[in-house]
């Protein structure tokens, strides 16, 4: 997908947000952007802490509203990826410390780790930071207790 495109599914979240926090009388800007294959679209300012929820479970259902916005005006499936207040930052910095003593345990003990159950957007975090480790990392379970499970190098 061109970064063009990327722009256009960024604009079109934009507008889908920003009419979502004017009819529940909040404020907030809305940042957009394109991080590698995706766009990137956070919403920052005023007080929005109910827009992540607990355990970012608010967050997740409006990057999929938001999402299906997207498909709706494009036709195209979106990997949008969205963030409210700096909250998936933050996540991803304390994921890749959990990841990191996950791998420093598999390495010291060659055995696999499993941890505990994340969202889709927590288990990639710690994927990527394995695989960039050099040891291999598969999601296991369904559902709420899918998990990722650290695996030492063959």
């Amino acid at each position: 997908m061109s970064d063009s495109d990327l722009e256009r599914e960024g604009d079109i979240a934009a507008d889908f947000l920003e009419e979502l926090l004017d009819i529940a009388d909040l404020d907030g800007d809305i940042d957009i952007d394109v991080d590698g294959d995706r766009a990137a679209v956070e919403i920052i300012g005023g007080d929005l802490r109910h827009l992540v929820g607990p355990d970012g479970e608010v967050l997740e259902a409006l990057q999929e509203l938001t999402r299906l916005a997207v498909y709706r005006e494009t036709g195209d499936r979106s990997r949008l990826m969205l963030d409210v207040d700096g909250h998936r930052a933050a996540r991803k910095a304390a994921l890749v410390e959990v990841a990191a003593g996950a791998i420093e345990q598999v390495k010291a003990d060659g055995e696999p780790l499993a941890l505990d159950p994340m969202s889709p957007f927590e288990r990639k975090v710690i994927h990527d930071a394995v695989a960039d480790a050099g040891l291999r990392s598969e999601s296991d379970g369904a559902g709420p207790s899918r998990h990722v499970v650290v695996l030492p190098a063959e």
